[in-house]
């Protein structure tokens, strides 16, 4: 055995994961140049011949390998696996591998072994997984209206070892028809522009598959939001914002916020408006008679309103179209034809005392032609104008000419203004303070200057007698109107002897509802705010957008009044921001919104007390009269909606009427009243014998007022229910001509905010008592009773005495004290009678007895018509 057996020095081979059987490049083969020995054998291997390979031997740690031959006398072999291999734990081996022959003798001695060649096996990989997302849900956000190249990537991953099987071959959205595609690395685009209103967000089912086509072992979700395409705008806002009369403050952008889109903005300024000119005069203000008003205000008493509403006791603007001033002031329109004259006496001005005209006007540009709103010029012969108020070409003219004096000098006579006001089709407030010669013009409490002052000779003197118009001037001359005005006026006044003052200018004009604000304390320094006078706009700026949000937020709508007027305010925000590069600086869109003034609990006036009641006629003829509403009362309730408990429901049971409003309560208010009118109800009242009566000291205590005509008379001013009461009970009826009077009924009507709300009307049947002997009359009226019927009760019927004549009234005593006597000695006779037919009954017939019922009625009948009480004689 003088050989070693001889091998490759390297060998590579490839083994399955699932295989043990290696593939060697070259094959295992050792080679030996010794002759075979018969007794050559070895402890592993037994060699029948010398040369002959008895194994092979691994070495390495760990080697999870084993050398086996397969033929002895060729040297062949092959390398198995001892376990299954895991490619994915470790791809390649490499180790050594020696080969010995079977040595010399029956024991194998002297042995001869190769040398050592080195193994290199790679672990081929077999399809055993399957691909994994790395996420287990993918999200991205696209902005509207642009395709995109990729949104996101997608990614799965596969644990095989071997590049053809962990790798991914091909990425698939299974969502069927979504506007979205995905390449074979994952990333996901839109194969369309997407669109915010169609949809916000999309879902979509994504799988992976491995260049072996093994599907991922779970699909993963992709989750697209679509964002609104960024417009720098004012976001949070609600457009339709509700309120509730009497719940205060309002804020009206709670949630609101500036969107920039990311630009660097340096500062903001916006401006809200609140549009209140289609309200009222241009907002909501108390709709008291514009008397009222000035009073509520502190003017002095003096105060004369030309344009009062319609009433019998101020008729003179009853023909002119009004709104009927039932949720907003009372106005008027001049169309152009027509105009109207003012009584005589009810203006008495001089110009040689200081004197104030206030009017609101509503004019748009008309004809280059005079319009008159106030004239006083000659009644008869001709047509001087002695004052006048007038627009023309946009300008507002005071007239004043001057009386007769001894110096024929020139004078201030006419006073020009020029005024965007006059023709802008909106409402404003002229004020004119009077004193000659000077002339101050407040218009929506904002002074102003004339710019042009012309002078005339004063007027010659003359007998003729001037005629107050408005609406257009009259010409005595002609007989005729001319110079007719074309717009709306309302609450013209004058006042003579006072001027107005700032406050009460200032107070006239301000608006019952606009825009607040209370600054945060952390951003009070940060941003500034100024309001407009009537607080119907307000301006915000700042340069920290955060502490302008804030701001913005504690923007309010306030309405003071107790029964605002119902409707919309509009809303606009305009804004203005500035940028760090003016070229990419964003353009703020105007935000547009409404205020919906929600339309208030209507309350419901009632009036109630004694209706119907009886006095002697001496109280009618006293110095004090009869009280017509001694027990008056005046309520005011409105009927609220309040949610229905469910259990008070339950325990009712169902057989109740559902028709039935179980959820509507009524509920007691206060509030002031603005007119009290009692009117006589039947024939006008008779001066010479007749009258109502108030005590004027009460009236003038609370501050009242008080007109009075055949008609009945009329209580005016702002004032508490209360008070209206008390002086409603001093009204006293007077009659000093009784003989001929047997009743007299009054109807009482009281009203809030110039007839907004009207109450019931209340009505009062007043009967008067005839005494027979005027020398008991004083006595009798002590001891008689009064018949009064509360509201609630069926009223006495009272009327048989309405069954005497005037002739029998006049009667004198004596024969009045005969028909006593007469009647009281045929009633004997009669109950004489009676008993008579009573005791003859039996012996008649029953046509007989019949007969007797019938005169029993007759006799009843006769003592009902007795209209004096004999108890009382």
């Amino acid at each position: 055995n003088k050989h070693k057996p001889w091998i490759e020095t390297t060998y590579h081979g490839i083994v399955t994961e699932n295989d043990d059987k290696v593939l060697l490049d070259p094959p295992l083969i050792a080679l030996d140049k010794d002759a075979p020995l018969r007794y050559a054998e070895s402890f592993e291997v037994t060699l029948t011949e010398e040369g002959e390979i008895c194994g092979f031997r691994i070495h390495g740690q760990n080697v999870p390998f084993e050398a086996v031959v397969l033929d002895k006398s060729t040297g062949e072999g092959v390398i198995r696996t001892k376990d299954k291999l895991d490619c994915e734990l470790q791809k390649e081996h490499t180790f050594t591998i020696q080969a010995y022959d079977c040595g010399e003798g029956p024991d194998g001695a002297n042995m001869k072994k190769s040398h050592k060649a080195t193994v290199h096996i790679q672990v081929n990989d077999i399809n055993e997984y399957s691909p994994v997302f790395k996420e287990k849900s993918y999200k991205a956000t696209v902005i509207e209206g642009k395709k995109y190249d990729s949104i996101l990537k997608v990614e799965a991953v596969d644990a095989d070892c071997s590049f053809q099987f962990s790798q991914i071959c091909n990425y698939e959205i299974v969502t069927p028809d979504v506007p979205f595609t995905i390449d074979k690395d994952g990333f996901i685009k839109n194969t369309e522009k997407l669109s915010y209103g169609k949809e916000r967000m999309y879902k979509l089912t994504v799988t992976a598959y491995d260049c072996g086509k093994n599907r991922a072992s779970e699909d993963v979700l992709v989750k697209i939001s679509v964002k609104p395409t960024c417009k720098p705008s004012w976001q949070g806002f609600n457009k339709r914002i509700e309120y509730e009369p009497g719940t205060g403050s309002l804020a009206l952008f709670p949630s609101m916020h500036l969107e920039t889109c990311d630009e660097p903005i340096t500062s903001i300024q916006a401006n809200i408006e609140l549009e209140t000119n289609h309200i009222g005069k241009g907002c909501d203000r108390d709709t008291y008679s514009e008397k009222s008003l000035h009073k509520l205000c502190g003017a002095s008493s003096g105060t004369v309103e030309l344009l009062p509403a319609p009433s019998s006791s101020a008729n003179w603007t009853v023909g002119l179209p009004t709104d009927n001033g039932h949720d907003s002031d009372q106005v008027f329109e001049f169309n152009g034809t027509q105009a109207i004259k003012v009584p005589d006496g009810m203006v008495s001005t001089s110009l040689k005392e200081p004197f104030t005209i206030s009017v609101w006007m509503r004019h748009g540009p008309g004809a280059h032609e005079k319009e008159t709103i106030l004239c006083n010029s000659d009644k008869t012969e001709m047509n001087r104008h002695h004052y006048s108020l007038y627009v023309h070409n946009c300008r507002l003219i005071l007239l004043l000419r001057q009386d007769p004096s001894e110096a024929e000098n020139y004078k201030p006579a006419e006073f020009h203004w020029k005024l965007d006001q006059v023709c802008d089709k909106e409402w404003h407030h002229y004020v004119l303070n009077v004193e000659f010669p000077t002339v101050s013009l407040f218009v929506d409490g904002t002074t102003f200057e004339p710019f042009l002052v012309t002078e005339d000779y004063p007027l010659h003197a003359s007998k003729i007698e001037t005629q107050l118009t408005i609406g257009a001037c009259w010409q005595g001359g002609n007989a005729r109107m001319a110079q007719f005005f074309r717009g709306n006026l309302a609450g013209l006044m004058i006042r003579s002897g006072k001027l107005e003052n700032k406050n009460v200018i200032d107070c006239l004009y301000t608006c019952k509802e606009g825009l607040d604000v209370q600054l945060p304390e952390e951003v009070a320094s940060a941003v500034k705010v100024e309001f407009n006078p009537n607080q119907s706009s307000l301006t915000v700026e700042g340069d920290d957008i955060d502490a302008f949000d804030k701001v913005m937020q504690h923007i309010s709508y306030l309405n003071s009044r107790q029964f605002p007027t119902p409707g919309i305010r509009h809303l606009r925000i305009s804004t203005t921001v500035k940028c760090f590069s003016e070229e990419s600086c964003v353009t703020v869109p105007d935000t547009e919104g409404y205020v919906m003034v929600l339309q208030p609990e209507e309350p419901k006036i009632s009036l109630s007390g004694i209706d119907h009641f009886a006095r002697s006629a001496a109280e009618f003829e006293s110095q004090e009269g009869v009280t017509l509403f001694p027990e008056l009362r005046i309520v005011s309730t409105i009927t609220r909606e309040v949610e229905a408990d469910t259990e008070s429901e339950a325990a009712e049971g169902a057989d109740d009427d559902p028709t039935v409003q179980e959820t509507m309560v009524s509920e007691e208010i206060m509030h002031n009243l603005d007119t009290c009118e009692v009117t006589v109800v039947g024939d006008e009242l008779d001066g010479e014998h007749e009258s109502l009566e108030v005590d004027m000291s009460q009236l003038q205590q609370h501050g009242l007022e008080m007109s009075s005509s055949n008609l009945g008379l009329v209580i005016t001013g702002v004032n508490t229910m209360a008070n209206y009461e008390q002086v409603l009970h001093l009204i006293r009826y007077k009659n000093w001509h009784t003989e001929a009077l047997f009743d007299r009924k009054f109807k009482l009507i009281c009203s809030e905010l110039n007839g907004r709300y009207i109450s019931n009307d209340f009505k009062v049947e007043v009967n008067v008592i005839h005494t027979a002997n005027p020398v008991e009359h004083a006595n009798n009226a002590m001891v008689q009773p009064n018949f009064i019927n509360p509201v609630h009760h069926a009223s006495v019927d009272l009327s048989g005495h309405n069954l005497v004549n005037a002739h029998q009234a006049s009667v004198v005593p004596s024969a009045a004290t005969i028909v006593i006597v007469v009647c009281v000695s045929f009633l004997v006779f009669m109950i004489i009678l009676g008993v008579f037919r009573i005791r003859a009954a039996h012996q008649r017939t029953m046509r007989d007895q019949e007969n007797g019922k019938e005169n029993e009625m007759d006799w009843d009948d006769s003592a009902l018509t007795i209209t004096v009480n004999p108890m009382e004689v």
